[in-house]
């Protein structure tokens, strides 16, 4: 028996839903964080045609990677291009980021982009380490603003945020396998 929707229970139109409500290909668990998910997107997405290229996965990376061959960085393309159009669209960006679709990210991912803000390797990150990859992602944020929003995330009060507090941020909507 299908479920059907009763015209009483006064729905809003779907053109007044938000568009990742109105659009099931986006996984339920990661609507939390749609917007999120969308301003990384559109940082990758730098001729904002709504898809990522090959060149700007590749450009993206290399501006936060830290030495990835080119040879991996089209492996991982490929794997993340699972309809094979040679193009990352926003559904295939958020299986991506949450795995392929379970809303599970695993512990090493989150440790791995931890050591991309780390750039001293002192397992802290400062608000000067987050203003320079913030930079090196186009952002333009004040030191005042960067120490704003380690201030958000440091549980501890010592100005930088620790391995720990990083992972409590990053898996607030998720869960970690």
């Amino acid at each position: 028996m299908a479920f059907q929707e009763s015209p009483q229970l006064n729905q809003p139109p779907k053109e007044s839903m938000p568009k990742e409500r109105q659009n099931p290909s986006v996984p339920r668990a990661s609507r939390s964080n749609v917007q999120e998910m969308r301003q990384v997107f559109d940082k990758f997405d730098t001729n904002k045609d709504g898809k990522i290229s090959q060149d700007e996965y590749n450009s993206a990376l290399s501006v936060l990677g830290k030495g990835i061959s080119k040879a991996e960085m089209a492996k991982s393309f490929r794997f993340i291009d699972t309809d094979k159009d040679g193009y990352i669209d926003f559904k295939e960006f958020i299986e991506m980021m949450h795995d392929m679709g379970d809303n599970r990210v695993k512990k090493n991912d989150i440790q791995g982009a931890f050591q991309l803000f780390d750039l001293n390797g002192d397992k802290k990150i400062s608000a000067e380490e987050l203003m320079e990859v913030l930079r090196k992602m186009g952002e333009k944020y004040s030191l005042d603003s960067c120490r704003k929003m380690i201030r958000g995330v440091d549980a501890d009060g010592d100005g930088l945020i620790d391995m720990d507090e990083f992972m409590t941020m990053m898996t607030r909507n998720v869960k970690v396998a």
